[in-house]
This record gives structure tokens, sequence and C-alpha cells, in this order.
């Protein structure tokens, strides 16, 4: 019986050990995708060595596939990424990428992508954003934005109150710049993209919906329209300064930071950078740890992103099952010491017992030894 019990408690470590080595490195994992969540570049690194740990061929799938699509800067990015991580690509591969990005950068390119920007006011590379930012520092591309929506509000056509209130808030923000010498530089630039990635369609849903609200803060409805109704983009000095006047200074801080945060996305992984980083937020939080991930990530931030998607800024979901594999192994743990003391124990018992009946049976035999003494002296 005691034999029995004995075998139970080691039958219970052998099964601890055996379950608890399946499930501690999931539950070290966990361990640190938990502790990292709030660190945005820990995170993602804790996420691709998992995502390439899946797939061997994910770098160079991505590569081939920017180029296919024409984006040279996210193929590059893609080369940053398997350089910091030591993955071998292909000679010819890393040809192609080079090639295409000197094609991406000539001089002939900028031009034609500037002239874009600053006629059209849409951004989706450094040469358009560059023309597209000139535009807005001049004004031009701001009025002609407020004064298109500001009429479609006065007539009670379909308006984009977005690209609204940012045009005026880049108004404001562009008369800080030339008083600060270009202080301010760096907030405009920030909601020139914002404005841009709405018109793309660019702009994720959550973080439209606050950046809409946040806008309508900042403008006076009413103001607005008297100012529109006789702005023209050929009187730019007046129709800024009617402008202006509906411009609510003390509302636009979280426009401010927002311009800030993905000024700093794009001066650390590119213009496109932060037009993903945009399209992926839910909100200014995540546009914020888009900022931190970019500064610790450079270049590599793009391919990071398109691999994890809005896991690259934050734990999307899966926090329950992270806890149960905790959860799971601090069971098993428990299961495993228990069955460790419980063998502990049976067999201490058993020593001891196995002692206790020596003892009793040398003083038996010594008893009856000396009963037979005693008998034979008698």
């Amino acid at each position: 019986m005691k034999w029995l019990r004995i075998s139970s408690a080691l039958a219970g470590i052998a099964a601890c050990s055996l379950v608890l080595a399946q499930v501690a490195p999931h539950a070290r994992q966990a361990g640190a995708v938990l502790a990292a969540q709030d660190d945005p570049a820990a995170l993602s690194e804790l996420e691709l060595d998992a995502a390439l740990a899946n797939n061997d061929h994910l770098v160079q799938d991505n590569i081939e596939a920017a180029l296919e699509a024409g984006d040279a800067d996210l193929a590059d990015s893609f080369v940053a990424l398997a350089r910091d991580r030591n993955i071998a690509l292909p000679d010819g591969l890393l040809s192609r990428v080079s090639d295409a990005v000197k094609s991406e950068n000539s001089t002939s390119h900028f031009a034609k992508r500037f002239a874009t920007g600053l006629v059209t006011g849409n951004a989706d590379d450094v040469a358009s954003l560059s023309g597209t930012v000139a535009g807005d520092l001049f004004v031009i591309g701001d009025i002609r934005d407020v004064v298109r929506e500001g009429k479609h509000l006065a007539m009670g056509e379909d308006t984009d109150r977005l690209v609204l209130g940012l045009a005026t808030a880049g108004l404001a923000v562009t008369a800080v710049t030339y008083v600060s010498a270009g202080g301010a530089v760096p907030v405009r630039a920030g909601l020139t993209l914002v404005k841009d990635a709405r018109k793309v369609g660019r702009l994720g849903e959550g973080l439209a919906e606050w950046a809409g609200r946040s806008a309508r803060e900042v403008v006076d409805t009413p103001m607005l329209q008297n100012a529109v109704a006789s702005g023209s983009v050929l009187r730019p000095g007046e129709t800024v300064n009617a402008i202006k006047a509906a411009f609510r200074v003390e509302k636009a801080d979280a426009l401010v930071r927002l311009g800030k945060d993905v000024t700093r996305v794009a001066e650390k992984s590119g213009t496109r950078g932060a037009m993903d980083s945009l399209r992926i937020a839910e909100g200014p939080k995540d546009v914020a740890r888009a900022a931190r991930l970019a500064e610790a990530q450079g270049s590599k931030t793009r391919a990071i992103m398109k691999v994890l998607g809005r896991g690259a800024l934050l734990l999307v979901g899966g926090a329950f099952d992270l806890t149960l594999w905790l959860f799971g192994a601090a069971l098993t743990l428990f299961g495993l010491l228990s069955s460790i003391k419980a063998t502990t124990e049976r067999l201490t018992q058993g020593w001891c017992d196995r002692r206790r009946a020596r003892r009793l049976s040398r003083a038996q035999s010594a008893a009856e030894a000396a009963l037979a003494k005693t008998a034979v002296t008698a």
C-alpha cells in the first residue's frame, strides 16, 4: 500500500514535468509579451520573432510584393529588417531594390511628385509631401481646402469637417510658424499629413472619428461661414485673417500633439511610414505609440507595421489567451511542487517506518534473548 502511494506521487511528478516542459515556452513568451505591452519597440520585436519563426520566407515574399506594387520604400524597409535580423537575401533581389530606390529618388521623379503635391494637395511620398507642405506653408493649400469645404457647409452640401478643421488649424499654425521662424513647422507638416491621409482614404476609422470631433471643436462654424463666403485663393492675406478669427486656439492642444507625433513618425520612418501609422491607428494614443516605435526602429518601421499591423503598436486581442498560458504554467508548477512534496513526505515516512520497525525488531530480539538467558540460568 505504501509503495502504491509513493508510485502515484512519482507518477504525478513525471506527468507534471512533462506538461510543464510543453507549457513553459509558451508561458515564457506570454509573460514577455504582457510585460512589453506598453513598450511598442519591445513588443514589436517579440511579435516579429514569432512571425519570422512561422515563415522563413516572410521578408523575401514581402520585398517581392512591394517591388511589384511599385513601393521601393517599403521594399527597402524590409531589406533593413533583413539586415538587422541577419536574414540572407539573394543578391539579385538586393540589386532590384537598390535600382528601384535610386529611380524613386531621382531628380526628375522628385520634381514631378513635388509639383503634384503642390498643385493637388495630395501626398504619398517625400516629394509630394514637400510640395503639399510648401503649398500649405504659403497658405494656398489650406485656403483652397477651407474655401471649398466651407462653401459646401454654407450651402448645406456634404462637407468633410475633418479636412475643414485641419485646414483651419493649419492656417493658424502657419501664422505661428512665420512668427517663430519655423518653430511650428513640425506641427504644420503633421497636420498636412493627417489631412492628406484623410483625402486619400488612408486615415483609420477610429482616428478619423476622434480627429473629426477635435477639428469641430477648434472651429467657430458661423464665423467660418462668414469668412469663406467672400474668401478666395486670389486674396490670401484677407482670407487668412478672416479664417484665423474662426479658429479657437484654446481647443487646439490635442490636434497640435497629434501633428507633432505624426511628424516624429515621418522623420524616422519616412512619409509613407507616417501614412501607414495613420491608416492603422484608432486614436491619438496609437499615433504616439507609432512615434515611439519609429524612434526605436527607424527605417525598419514600415516593414514591421506591414507584417504586424496594429499589433506593432499595442497588444491586440489575445491577452486572455496569454494569461491562460501563464495560469496553466503556474497551475502545472504547483502540481509539480505538490507531487514532489508528497513524494518526499511518503519516502520520509517510509524510511521512518522502516527504522522504527528495525528498532522494534532489535528490541524484541534483545528481549527474547534476555528471557532465554534467564530461563537457562534458572
